[in-house]
Protein backbone atom coordinates (compact mmCIF):
# COMPACT_ATOMS: atom_id res chain seq x y z
CA UNK A 1 0.00 0.00 0.00
CA UNK A 2 1.29 3.43 -0.90
CA UNK A 3 1.98 5.13 2.24
CA UNK A 4 2.93 9.02 1.43
CA UNK A 5 4.95 9.15 4.59
CA UNK A 6 8.04 7.62 3.11
CA UNK A 7 9.45 7.25 -0.32
CA UNK A 8 8.33 5.35 -2.94
CA UNK A 9 10.59 2.94 -4.88
CA UNK A 10 9.08 1.29 -8.49
CA UNK A 11 10.90 -1.41 -9.91
CA UNK A 12 10.33 -2.54 -13.18
CA UNK A 13 11.83 -5.94 -15.24
CA UNK A 14 10.37 -8.36 -17.01
CA UNK A 15 12.74 -10.75 -15.39
CA UNK A 16 10.88 -12.28 -12.05
CA UNK A 17 14.25 -13.20 -10.78
CA UNK A 18 15.80 -9.35 -11.56
CA UNK A 19 12.71 -8.09 -9.79
CA UNK A 20 13.49 -10.11 -6.79
CA UNK A 21 16.85 -9.19 -6.36
CA UNK A 22 16.44 -5.47 -6.38
CA UNK A 23 13.91 -5.31 -3.50
CA UNK A 24 16.32 -7.74 -1.64
CA UNK A 25 18.59 -4.74 -2.04
CA UNK A 26 16.42 -1.97 -1.44
CA UNK A 27 15.21 -3.92 2.06
CA UNK A 28 18.55 -4.36 2.94
CA UNK A 29 20.28 -1.31 1.88
CA UNK A 30 17.37 1.26 1.94
CA UNK A 31 15.10 -0.28 4.92
CA UNK A 32 13.17 3.62 4.86
CA UNK A 33 12.65 3.45 1.02
CA UNK A 34 9.41 1.47 0.44
CA UNK A 35 9.23 -0.89 -3.25
CA UNK A 36 6.53 -1.66 -5.64
CA UNK A 37 7.28 -4.04 -8.50
CA UNK A 38 6.46 -4.20 -11.94
CA UNK A 39 6.42 -7.06 -14.63
CA UNK A 40 6.59 -4.73 -17.80
CA UNK A 41 6.50 -1.68 -18.63
CA UNK A 42 2.50 -1.46 -19.66
CA UNK A 43 1.90 -2.33 -15.60
CA UNK A 44 4.45 0.20 -14.99
CA UNK A 45 2.56 3.37 -16.75
CA UNK A 46 -0.35 1.94 -14.77
CA UNK A 47 1.11 2.22 -11.45
CA UNK A 48 2.74 5.38 -11.92
CA UNK A 49 -0.24 7.24 -13.19
CA UNK A 50 -1.87 6.29 -9.53
CA UNK A 51 1.40 6.88 -6.74
CA UNK A 52 3.68 9.42 -7.35
CA UNK A 53 6.73 7.48 -6.88
CA UNK A 54 10.22 9.67 -5.67
CA UNK A 55 12.64 6.08 -7.79
CA UNK A 56 11.67 4.57 -10.55
CA UNK A 57 14.75 1.46 -11.60
CA UNK A 58 13.40 0.02 -15.10
CA UNK A 59 14.57 -2.01 -17.74
CA UNK A 60 14.95 -0.78 -21.05
CA UNK A 61 14.39 -3.81 -22.83
CA UNK A 62 11.09 -4.59 -22.61
CA UNK A 63 7.98 -6.35 -24.74
CA UNK A 64 5.92 -4.14 -26.47
CA UNK A 65 5.84 -1.12 -23.73
CA UNK A 66 10.12 -0.53 -23.06
CA UNK A 67 11.65 0.88 -20.62
CA UNK A 68 12.24 4.23 -22.32
CA UNK A 69 8.57 4.77 -22.68
CA UNK A 70 8.42 4.24 -18.92
CA UNK A 71 10.90 7.28 -18.24
CA UNK A 72 9.15 9.18 -20.66
CA UNK A 73 5.89 8.83 -18.71
CA UNK A 74 7.82 9.15 -15.21
CA UNK A 75 9.35 12.18 -16.40
CA UNK A 76 5.68 13.74 -17.56
CA UNK A 77 4.07 13.15 -14.67
CA UNK A 78 7.42 13.96 -11.92
CA UNK A 79 9.93 15.87 -13.25
CA UNK A 80 11.79 15.97 -10.16
CA UNK A 81 11.99 11.50 -9.65
CA UNK A 82 15.36 9.62 -9.78
CA UNK A 83 15.48 7.59 -12.26
CA UNK A 84 17.84 4.67 -12.64
CA UNK A 85 17.79 2.50 -16.47
CA UNK A 86 18.64 -0.91 -16.47
CA UNK A 87 19.95 -2.58 -19.61
CA UNK A 88 20.97 -6.43 -20.07
CA UNK A 89 22.23 -5.61 -23.53
CA UNK A 90 25.06 -3.47 -22.92
CA UNK A 91 23.09 -1.03 -25.28
CA UNK A 92 25.16 2.23 -25.26
CA UNK A 93 22.98 4.08 -27.74
CA UNK A 94 20.04 2.87 -25.82
CA UNK A 95 21.12 4.22 -22.58
CA UNK A 96 22.38 7.30 -23.62
CA UNK A 97 18.78 7.63 -24.84
CA UNK A 98 17.90 7.17 -21.48
CA UNK A 99 20.11 9.56 -19.86
CA UNK A 100 18.84 12.13 -22.19
CA UNK A 101 15.49 11.88 -21.19
CA UNK A 102 16.69 12.40 -17.28
CA UNK A 103 17.86 9.42 -15.77
CA UNK A 104 20.36 10.01 -13.57
CA UNK A 105 22.65 6.50 -14.32
CA UNK A 106 22.17 3.39 -16.16
CA UNK A 107 23.64 -0.04 -15.13
CA UNK A 108 24.29 -3.01 -17.06
CA UNK A 109 22.99 -6.94 -16.44
CA UNK A 110 24.98 -8.91 -14.87
CA UNK A 111 25.77 -6.12 -12.21
CA UNK A 112 27.43 -5.96 -9.06
CA UNK A 113 25.15 -5.29 -6.08
CA UNK A 114 27.63 -3.18 -4.47
CA UNK A 115 28.01 -1.12 -7.90
CA UNK A 116 23.67 -0.91 -7.95
CA UNK A 117 23.65 0.26 -4.03
CA UNK A 118 25.99 3.19 -4.86
CA UNK A 119 24.45 4.09 -7.99
CA UNK A 120 21.19 4.25 -5.88
CA UNK A 121 22.85 6.26 -3.04
CA UNK A 122 24.38 8.94 -5.76
CA UNK A 123 21.02 9.31 -7.05
CA UNK A 124 19.07 9.99 -3.82
CA UNK A 125 21.73 12.26 -2.81
CA UNK A 126 21.34 14.31 -5.72
CA UNK A 127 17.53 14.46 -5.57
CA UNK A 128 18.28 15.29 -1.62
CA UNK A 129 20.35 18.01 -2.76
CA UNK A 130 18.54 19.61 -5.17
CA UNK A 131 15.97 20.01 -2.80
CA UNK A 132 17.56 21.68 -0.34
CA UNK A 133 19.03 24.33 -2.74
CA UNK A 134 15.18 24.57 -4.27
CA UNK A 135 14.52 25.27 -0.45
CA UNK A 136 17.39 27.56 -0.01
CA UNK A 137 16.37 29.49 -2.74
CA UNK A 138 12.82 29.76 -2.11
CA UNK A 139 13.69 31.11 1.48
CA UNK A 140 16.02 34.03 -0.04
CA UNK A 141 13.26 34.80 -2.45
CA UNK A 142 10.52 34.60 -0.05
CA UNK A 143 13.21 36.69 1.91
CA UNK A 144 14.43 39.67 -0.54
CA UNK A 145 11.00 39.72 -2.38
CA UNK A 146 8.54 40.78 -0.12
CA UNK A 147 5.48 41.45 -2.58
CA UNK A 148 7.96 43.20 -5.34
CA UNK A 149 10.24 44.82 -2.30
CA UNK A 150 13.25 44.59 -3.92
CA UNK A 151 16.88 45.43 -2.32
CA UNK A 152 19.80 43.22 -0.51
CA UNK A 153 20.96 46.75 1.26
CA UNK A 154 21.23 46.87 5.16
CA UNK A 155 18.52 49.10 5.75
CA UNK A 156 16.19 46.90 3.18
CA UNK A 157 17.15 44.11 4.70
CA UNK A 158 16.00 45.33 8.35
CA UNK A 159 12.83 45.48 7.02
CA UNK A 160 12.55 42.46 5.89
CA UNK A 161 13.38 41.21 9.00
CA UNK A 162 10.81 43.65 11.17
CA UNK A 163 7.79 42.24 8.51
CA UNK A 164 8.63 38.38 9.41
CA UNK A 165 8.57 38.91 13.28
CA UNK A 166 5.77 41.72 13.04
CA UNK A 167 3.62 39.92 10.43
CA UNK A 168 2.04 37.37 12.63
CA UNK A 169 0.95 39.29 15.34
CA UNK A 170 -1.88 42.31 15.12
CA UNK A 171 0.22 45.32 16.35
CA UNK A 172 -0.91 48.33 15.04
CA UNK A 173 2.15 49.74 12.59
CA UNK A 174 3.25 53.18 11.42
CA UNK A 175 5.13 53.27 8.24
CA UNK A 176 7.09 56.26 7.39
CA UNK A 177 8.95 57.33 4.77
CA UNK A 178 9.35 59.81 1.76
CA UNK A 179 7.15 59.75 -1.43
CA UNK A 180 8.07 56.96 -3.50
CA UNK A 181 9.83 55.10 -1.55
CA UNK A 182 6.90 52.25 -1.56
CA UNK A 183 5.11 51.96 1.75
CA UNK A 184 2.14 50.57 0.05
CA UNK A 185 4.31 47.74 -1.28
CA UNK A 186 5.59 47.10 2.83
CA UNK A 187 1.83 47.38 4.02
CA UNK A 188 1.50 44.49 1.74
CA UNK A 189 4.01 42.72 2.57
CA UNK A 190 3.00 42.92 6.36
CA UNK A 191 -0.33 41.73 5.34
CA UNK A 192 0.80 38.70 3.23
CA UNK A 193 2.67 37.23 6.06
CA UNK A 194 0.20 37.84 8.72
CA UNK A 195 -2.50 35.44 10.13
CA UNK A 196 -5.37 37.59 8.43
CA UNK A 197 -4.12 36.67 5.10
CA UNK A 198 -7.00 34.78 4.48
CA UNK A 199 -9.38 37.77 5.15
CA UNK A 200 -9.37 40.93 3.54
CA UNK A 201 -6.94 43.96 2.74
CA UNK A 202 -9.21 47.00 2.52
CA UNK A 203 -6.92 50.31 1.40
CA UNK A 204 -7.64 53.54 1.49
CA UNK A 205 -5.92 56.87 1.22
CA UNK A 206 -6.63 59.39 3.32
CA UNK A 207 -5.13 62.32 1.24
CA UNK A 208 -7.01 61.70 -2.07
CA UNK A 209 -10.53 62.17 -0.75
CA UNK A 210 -12.23 65.30 0.69
CA UNK A 211 -12.21 65.75 4.41
CA UNK A 212 -15.89 65.96 3.83
CA UNK A 213 -16.23 62.51 2.68
CA UNK A 214 -13.48 60.64 4.33
CA UNK A 215 -15.87 59.92 7.34
CA UNK A 216 -18.30 58.95 5.20
CA UNK A 217 -14.98 56.30 3.37
CA UNK A 218 -13.88 55.63 6.78
CA UNK A 219 -17.36 54.67 9.04
CA UNK A 220 -19.84 54.22 6.55
CA UNK A 221 -23.51 56.19 6.64
CA UNK A 222 -26.72 55.78 7.25
CA UNK A 223 -29.76 56.93 4.60
CA UNK A 224 -30.20 60.89 4.99
CA UNK A 225 -27.28 61.30 6.88
CA UNK A 226 -26.72 63.71 4.84
CA UNK A 227 -27.71 65.32 1.18
CA UNK A 228 -26.60 62.22 -1.59
CA UNK A 229 -26.77 59.75 1.07
CA UNK A 230 -30.07 58.24 -0.56
CA UNK A 231 -29.21 54.72 1.21
CA UNK A 232 -27.37 52.98 4.10
CA UNK A 233 -23.58 52.09 3.50
CA UNK A 234 -20.91 50.19 5.31
CA UNK A 235 -17.40 51.73 5.09
CA UNK A 236 -13.63 50.80 5.00
CA UNK A 237 -13.65 49.89 8.48
CA UNK A 238 -16.78 47.41 8.45
CA UNK A 239 -15.17 46.04 5.07
CA UNK A 240 -12.08 44.92 6.85
CA UNK A 241 -14.00 43.16 10.12
CA UNK A 242 -11.44 40.23 10.83
CA UNK A 243 -8.93 41.65 8.33
CA UNK A 244 -6.44 44.38 7.82
CA UNK A 245 -7.32 48.27 6.96
CA UNK A 246 -4.84 49.77 5.39
CA UNK A 247 -4.51 53.90 5.97
CA UNK A 248 -2.10 55.85 3.43
CA UNK A 249 -1.18 59.48 4.18
CA UNK A 250 -2.94 59.07 7.88
CA UNK A 251 -0.95 62.57 8.14
CA UNK A 252 -3.84 64.47 6.15
CA UNK A 253 -6.66 63.57 8.33
CA UNK A 254 -8.60 66.19 9.95
CA UNK A 255 -8.82 66.94 14.00
CA UNK A 256 -12.93 65.59 13.80
CA UNK A 257 -11.39 62.53 12.09
CA UNK A 258 -8.32 61.84 14.36
CA UNK A 259 -10.87 61.55 17.20
CA UNK A 260 -13.03 59.19 15.92
CA UNK A 261 -9.91 57.19 14.57
CA UNK A 262 -8.93 56.88 18.51
CA UNK A 263 -11.63 55.83 19.60
CA UNK A 264 -11.82 52.56 16.81
CA UNK A 265 -8.05 52.00 17.73
CA UNK A 266 -9.08 52.02 21.59
CA UNK A 267 -12.07 50.60 21.69
CA UNK A 268 -12.63 48.91 18.16
CA UNK A 269 -16.10 50.54 17.70
CA UNK A 270 -17.54 53.11 15.92
CA UNK A 271 -20.48 54.71 14.44
CA UNK A 272 -22.21 55.11 10.94
CA UNK A 273 -22.33 59.34 10.23
CA UNK A 274 -25.68 59.75 11.10
CA UNK A 275 -26.38 56.92 12.88
CA UNK A 276 -26.20 56.37 16.89
CA UNK A 277 -25.55 52.64 17.29
CA UNK A 278 -22.30 51.11 18.23
CA UNK A 279 -20.86 49.11 15.26
CA UNK A 280 -17.56 46.97 16.89
CA UNK A 281 -14.95 45.90 14.64
CA UNK A 282 -12.00 43.07 14.75
CA UNK A 283 -9.63 44.72 12.50
CA UNK A 284 -5.97 45.36 11.90
CA UNK A 285 -4.36 49.04 11.42
CA UNK A 286 -1.77 49.38 9.10
CA UNK A 287 -1.01 53.30 8.63
CA UNK A 288 1.19 55.30 6.57
CA UNK A 289 2.27 58.88 6.04
CA UNK A 290 5.58 60.96 3.90
CA UNK A 291 4.78 63.46 6.88
CA UNK A 292 7.07 64.06 9.65
CA UNK A 293 3.79 63.34 12.47
CA UNK A 294 6.18 63.91 15.72
CA UNK A 295 6.73 67.52 13.90
CA UNK A 296 2.78 68.01 13.96
CA UNK A 297 2.47 66.80 17.31
CA UNK A 298 4.28 69.32 18.11
CA UNK A 299 2.88 71.86 15.91
CA UNK A 300 -0.44 70.61 17.55
CA UNK A 301 -2.38 69.53 13.90
CA UNK A 302 -1.81 65.76 14.91
CA UNK A 303 -3.35 64.47 18.21
CA UNK A 304 -0.02 63.12 20.17
CA UNK A 305 -2.40 60.11 22.15
CA UNK A 306 -3.53 59.33 18.24
CA UNK A 307 0.22 59.26 16.92
CA UNK A 308 1.16 56.96 20.14
CA UNK A 309 -1.71 54.76 19.33
CA UNK A 310 -0.47 54.48 15.58
CA UNK A 311 2.93 54.27 15.71
CA UNK A 312 2.79 50.56 18.08
CA UNK A 313 6.07 49.21 15.80
CA UNK A 314 7.15 51.81 13.15
CA UNK A 315 9.11 51.59 10.31
CA UNK A 316 10.54 53.91 8.48
CA UNK A 317 11.65 53.26 5.13
CA UNK A 318 14.69 54.95 3.78
CA UNK A 319 15.17 57.14 0.83
CA UNK A 320 16.60 55.81 -2.36
CA UNK A 321 19.37 57.70 -2.19
CA UNK A 322 20.41 55.93 1.27
CA UNK A 323 20.21 52.75 -0.76
CA UNK A 324 22.09 53.09 -3.09
CA UNK A 325 23.43 49.25 -3.79
CA UNK A 326 20.05 48.51 -4.04
CA UNK A 327 20.05 50.95 -7.24
CA UNK A 328 21.33 48.32 -10.15
CA UNK A 329 18.62 45.89 -8.83
CA UNK A 330 15.81 47.80 -9.07
CA UNK A 331 17.30 48.91 -12.71
CA UNK A 332 17.55 45.64 -13.90
CA UNK A 333 13.95 44.09 -12.14
CA UNK A 334 12.36 47.23 -13.79
CA UNK A 335 14.35 46.74 -17.37
CA UNK A 336 13.13 43.39 -16.98
CA UNK A 337 9.79 44.38 -16.33
CA UNK A 338 9.07 46.51 -18.75
CA UNK A 339 11.56 44.96 -21.79
CA UNK A 340 9.57 41.45 -21.85
CA UNK A 341 7.02 43.02 -24.34
CA UNK A 342 10.59 43.72 -26.59
CA UNK A 343 11.93 41.76 -29.51
CA UNK A 344 15.38 41.48 -27.69
CA UNK A 345 16.16 42.34 -23.78
CA UNK A 346 17.82 45.02 -22.81
CA UNK A 347 21.08 45.88 -20.66
CA UNK A 348 21.98 49.46 -19.15
CA UNK A 349 25.39 50.76 -20.08
CA UNK A 350 28.10 50.85 -17.16
CA UNK A 351 28.23 54.90 -17.78
CA UNK A 352 24.50 55.29 -17.73
CA UNK A 353 24.14 52.68 -14.94
CA UNK A 354 26.66 54.84 -13.24
CA UNK A 355 24.48 57.84 -13.32
CA UNK A 356 21.71 56.56 -12.00
CA UNK A 357 23.64 55.17 -8.98
CA UNK A 358 24.61 58.89 -8.25
CA UNK A 359 21.29 60.88 -9.05
CA UNK A 360 19.74 62.00 -5.77
CA UNK A 361 16.28 60.33 -6.37
CA UNK A 362 13.93 63.11 -5.28
CA UNK A 363 10.87 60.88 -6.34
CA UNK A 364 12.36 57.77 -4.90
CA UNK A 365 11.48 53.96 -6.53
CA UNK A 366 8.56 55.78 -8.23
CA UNK A 367 10.76 57.70 -10.05
CA UNK A 368 13.49 55.32 -10.98
CA UNK A 369 11.04 52.90 -12.18
CA UNK A 370 9.31 55.72 -14.41
CA UNK A 371 13.13 56.64 -15.82
CA UNK A 372 13.49 52.89 -16.72
CA UNK A 373 10.21 52.60 -18.47
CA UNK A 374 11.04 55.33 -20.65
CA UNK A 375 14.79 54.75 -21.21
CA UNK A 376 13.00 51.28 -22.40
CA UNK A 377 10.46 53.02 -24.94
CA UNK A 378 13.57 55.71 -26.11
CA UNK A 379 15.58 52.55 -27.26
CA UNK A 380 13.59 51.13 -29.73
CA UNK A 381 14.97 48.59 -31.34
CA UNK A 382 18.65 48.91 -29.92
CA UNK A 383 20.15 46.60 -27.17
CA UNK A 384 21.66 48.73 -24.98
CA UNK A 385 20.46 51.73 -22.61
CA UNK A 386 22.13 54.85 -22.73
CA UNK A 387 23.23 58.41 -20.74
CA UNK A 388 21.35 59.98 -24.07
CA UNK A 389 17.97 57.47 -23.38
CA UNK A 390 17.72 58.72 -19.61
CA UNK A 391 15.33 61.50 -18.80
CA UNK A 392 16.58 65.05 -19.30
CA UNK A 393 17.05 66.04 -15.28
CA UNK A 394 19.11 63.06 -14.96
CA UNK A 395 21.31 63.35 -17.99
CA UNK A 396 21.85 67.19 -16.86
CA UNK A 397 22.86 65.72 -12.74
CA UNK A 398 26.87 65.88 -11.89
CA UNK A 399 28.24 62.34 -10.86
CA UNK A 400 30.04 63.40 -7.23
CA UNK A 401 33.39 62.12 -6.91
CA UNK A 402 33.39 59.47 -4.00
CA UNK A 403 34.76 61.44 -1.30
CA UNK A 404 32.26 64.18 -2.65
CA UNK A 405 30.14 66.24 0.58
CA UNK A 406 27.00 65.21 1.23
CA UNK A 407 23.31 66.96 2.57
CA UNK A 408 23.23 66.11 6.67
CA UNK A 409 19.62 65.99 7.44
CA UNK A 410 18.45 68.03 10.18
CA UNK A 411 17.59 64.87 12.72
CA UNK A 412 21.72 64.55 12.13
CA UNK A 413 23.26 61.43 11.05
CA UNK A 414 25.36 58.24 12.51
CA UNK A 415 29.07 58.72 11.81
CA UNK A 416 29.64 55.13 12.29
CA UNK A 417 26.85 54.78 9.49
CA UNK A 418 28.19 57.10 7.02
CA UNK A 419 31.67 55.68 7.52
CA UNK A 420 30.05 52.07 6.58
CA UNK A 421 28.04 53.62 3.99
CA UNK A 422 31.12 55.52 2.15
CA UNK A 423 33.57 52.29 2.74
CA UNK A 424 30.99 50.08 1.26
CA UNK A 425 30.50 52.64 -1.67
CA UNK A 426 34.50 52.42 -2.14
CA UNK A 427 35.21 48.78 -2.06
CA UNK A 428 32.34 47.96 -4.40
CA UNK A 429 33.54 50.91 -6.97
CA UNK A 430 37.12 50.08 -6.66
CA UNK A 431 36.14 45.97 -7.66
CA UNK A 432 33.79 46.95 -10.12
CA UNK A 433 36.58 49.24 -12.23
CA UNK A 434 39.26 45.96 -11.44
CA UNK A 435 36.13 43.62 -12.26
CA UNK A 436 35.96 41.78 -9.25
CA UNK A 437 39.97 41.31 -8.58
CA UNK A 438 40.39 41.66 -4.72
CA UNK A 439 44.32 42.17 -4.97
CA UNK A 440 43.57 45.29 -8.23
CA UNK A 441 40.79 46.49 -5.48
CA UNK A 442 43.14 46.41 -2.85
CA UNK A 443 46.08 48.00 -4.56
CA UNK A 444 43.88 50.66 -5.70
CA UNK A 445 42.78 51.33 -2.33
CA UNK A 446 46.25 50.92 -0.92
CA UNK A 447 45.42 48.55 1.43
CA UNK A 448 46.65 44.77 2.28
CA UNK A 449 44.23 42.16 0.32
CA UNK A 450 43.69 40.47 3.56
CA UNK A 451 42.47 43.73 5.16
CA UNK A 452 40.29 44.11 1.91
CA UNK A 453 38.56 40.86 2.40
CA UNK A 454 38.27 41.19 6.31
CA UNK A 455 36.01 44.52 5.09
CA UNK A 456 34.30 43.08 2.61
CA UNK A 457 33.08 40.26 4.94
CA UNK A 458 32.13 43.06 7.74
CA UNK A 459 30.39 44.34 5.00
CA UNK A 460 28.24 41.67 3.44
CA UNK A 461 30.03 42.66 0.09
CA UNK A 462 29.81 39.19 -2.41
CA UNK A 463 33.04 37.61 -2.84
CA UNK A 464 33.10 37.95 -6.17
CA UNK A 465 30.93 40.60 -7.59
CA UNK A 466 30.19 39.94 -11.38
CA UNK A 467 31.52 42.41 -13.58
CA UNK A 468 29.99 45.70 -15.03
CA UNK A 469 27.92 45.05 -18.23
CA UNK A 470 29.96 46.20 -21.33
CA UNK A 471 29.40 49.24 -22.74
Amino acid sequence: MYNPAKKQALLVDDEESIRHLLVEIFNSEFSDIETSTAANGREAIEKLRQNAYDIVVTDLKMPEVDGLEVLEEAFTLYPSIVAIAVTGYGSIETAVRAIKLGAFDYITKPFEVTDFQLTVKRAIEQKELREENLALRTQLKERYSFSNIIGTSPAIRKIFDAISMIGPTTSTVLITGETGTGKELIARAIYYNSSRREQKLVSINCGAIPETLLESELFGHVRGAFTGAHQNRIGKFEQAHRGTIFLDEIGNMSPMLQVKLLRVLQEREFERVGDNRTIKVDVRVIAATGADLSARVTQGTFREDLYYRLNVIPIVVPPLRERREDIPLLAQYFLKKYSDAQAEQKIITQDAMRLLQNYPWPGNVRQLENAIERAVMMVRDRSQIQLEDLPPEIQEATIPAPGSVFQIPDTGVSLDDVVEDMERRLILESLQRNHGNKQKAADFLQMNRTTLIQKMKRLGIESSPPPPPST
